[in-house]
């Protein structure tokens, strides 16, 4: 069986899946206030998000992350399909820095001190689209070329 992902992938993997999924964990138990928080603030960003229950709203951000948390953590699940998820989850909370009022300097993408909780959340995005732009596994550079070549082409590479 072959990794779904190069070693290089491990280290961002690991970092991302388990922060992501220990703010999924944290978020499970949130009480009342913090659910009305959570789902103000994202209300301010997404106003069609109004129509959700804070309760149900913060559950279903819980259950998202722990997703997100463990596809990134789960080494059988390639780093591409991992990369999409992780894009499009911190895309959403980039688009939260980026519309809620007093995150950033004003004419600024510059975080206020409020905001440098929410501008973090563009590293999740920088490493979402390095996934997203990570190719099929390869053995050796003469991999490629396979179908116009005979395996005894790689007796060089020892592939």
């Amino acid at each position: 069986m072959t990794m779904a992902y190069e070693p290089r992938d491990v280290a961002p993997r690991l970092a991302t899946g388990a922060f992501i999924l220990n703010s999924g964990l944290s978020k499970l138990k949130a009480d009342e206030a913090t659910a009305h928080g959570l789902h103000g603030m994202a209300c301010t960003a997404y106003p069609f998000l109004e129509k959700l229950d804070a309760g149900r709203f913060t559950r279903l951000l819980a259950c998202t992350e722990i997703a997100v948390g463990g596809a990134l953590l789960a080494p059988f699940v390639p780093t591409r399909l991992a990369g999409l998820a992780l894009t499009g989850f911190s895309g959403g909370l980039v688009g939260l820095y980026l519309r809620v009022p007093g995150m950033r300097q004003e004419g600024s993408l510059r975080p206020t001190q409020d905001g440098i909780a929410l501008a973090k959340d563009t590293w999740m995005l920088g490493i979402g689209l390095g996934f997203l732009g990570a190719g099929p596994r390869r053995t050796c550079a003469t991999t490629s070329h396979r179908s116009r070549r005979s395996a005894r082409s790689h007796s060089r590479c020892g592939c």
